[in-house]
């Protein structure tokens, strides 16, 4: 009888466990799969102007069930876009929160923005309005951002070539990658692939070397290119020269030149960001043996060269550089 007693002891709670196993759910809820979407608490922002340089603006809802959102912000001067997107029962500031950044360039300046918040499992939209009195301010070195309204007087003269229709000189445009103004590049030159030569030098900024640090895998160059898109033979070709010696110049002959090209060009404004370790020396367009000590030396910078190219034989070539930075530790989050 006791044998019994335990056997069906055993057996109910082996039942109970079993059923509770039972009651556990796996996937979605029965509200996310067929209740019809509502805010159970409404689109509201911490607020509607934001200066980014002390401030965020964070962005708050909630929803009856597990949703796939998307929040736009666009520039109505810029047209500069930042996106966040989730799938979610609330927004708030794990993955809505916006310190200034932007998704697609341009970037933001001072204007005011339009944001959408688009339920995508309902197509419901719901619009309200940002102003930024400040923009979001990049932690680097900017080379030039052409805010003057031309390049730096301190810098050596450009070399230009006497071509046809050559425009380089500093555009004021709303559509300019950062700010106002932006660099034009442009020419026929029948040749030479050689349109024209802009030299930055580190002297124009109060010392012989760039003030950067020595470790070429925590410095990155970065800067903002446009190509029109009926330009397609455009060439842009970056130097670095290093004062190897310690001189206070540059000799190509025995120091390291090191050297990035571009060809291949996006539609619109594009952020190129490469890591200074990973520049070579190029001949004729191809790797080679440097001449200085061949390491990778950015406390050494002394100069960086700006060359537009693009082969004679296929005539005019247009390209525009803005926002022209170094950054220590990742390449630029515009």
């Amino acid at each position: 009888m006791k044998t019994v007693i335990k056997i069906g002891l055993l057996l109910s709670l082996s039942m109970f466990w079993a059923c509770e196993r039972d009651t556990e759910i796996d996937g979605p809820q029965l509200v996310d799969l067929f209740a019809d979407f509502e805010f159970v608490e409404d689109l509201t922002l911490t607020r509607n102007t934001v200066d980014f340089t002390t401030q965020d603006v964070v962005f708050n809802a909630k929803f009856n069930k597990l949703t796939t959102w998307e929040l736009t912000i666009t520039g109505l001067e810029s047209q500069a876009v930042k996106r966040f997107q989730g799938i979610s029962r609330q927004m708030d500031e794990s993955n809505a929160q916006w310190i200034g950044a932007t998704t697609q360039l341009p970037m933001f300046k001072t204007e005011k923005c339009l944001i959408d918040l688009h339920i995508l499992d309902d197509s419901t939209h719901v619009t309200d309005t940002v102003e930024i009195t400040v923009p979001k301010v990049n932690e680097g070195f900017i080379v030039a951002d052409f805010e003057d309204g031309a390049i730096n007087p301190k810098w050596e003269d450009p070399f230009l070539q006497s071509g046809a229709n050559m425009s380089f000189r500093v555009v004021s445009d709303t559509v300019a990658g950062q700010g106002y103004f932006y660099y034009d590049m442009g020419g026929a030159v029948s040749w030479d692939y050689l349109i024209g030569l802009v030299y930055m030098d580190a002297d124009a900024y109060g010392a012989p070397t760039f003030p950067l640090a020595s470790n070429p895998e925590n410095v990155y160059f970065n800067f903002m290119l446009w190509v029109p898109d009926e330009i397609t033979n455009a060439i842009v070709l970056f130097r670095f020269n290093e004062d190897d010696n310690g001189d206070g110049d540059f000799n190509a002959n025995e120091e390291d030149q090191w050297a990035y090209e571009l060809q291949d060009f996006e539609s619109g404004w594009q952020l190129i960001s490469i890591k200074y370790s990973d520049l070579q020396y190029l001949v004729n367009g191809q790797p080679a043996d440097p001449n200085g000590n061949a390491l990778h030396n950015p406390d050494k910078l002394n100069q960086v060269e700006l060359l537009f190219l693009a082969d004679p034989s296929t005539g005019f070539s247009q390209a525009f550089l803005d926002y022209v930075i170094f950054t220590e530790g990742g390449p630029l989050n515009p």
